[in-house]
């Protein structure tokens, strides 16, 4: 099996910025400690948007992201950010070079 790079873009509402960026940092600990093929993951913020965050993540398969995805922590962050990001933008990438 391939591993998978996944690229993740949130643009929160300004108001929720803080808010978003805290409920989406909570979930690199548990990911890394506790999600099956998690080689990284890691959280950026952009430093010209304070509205926008980046996911940075490699994982061993399409299958274990997906477990992660439906994982009581990541559904937790996603019902408690649902009303406050404007944009949610998810790019899984396979390495070709």
């Amino acid at each position: 099996m391939s591993k998978i790079a996944v690229v993740a873009r949130i643009k929160a509402k300004s108001e929720f910025a803080d808010y978003v960026h805290e409920q989406f940092l909570s979930l690199v600990e548990p990911t890394l400690n506790n999600d099956e093929g998690c080689i990284y993951y890691e959280l950026y913020r952009d430093n010209d948007d304070p509205t926008l965050i980046y996911f940075l993540e490699e994982w061993e398969s399409r299958q274990l992201l997906d477990r992660h995805s439906d994982s009581d922590h990541v559904q937790a962050c996603l019902k408690n950010t649902e009303d406050k990001i404007e944009e949610l933008q998810v790019n899984v990438l396979t390495k070709i070079s």
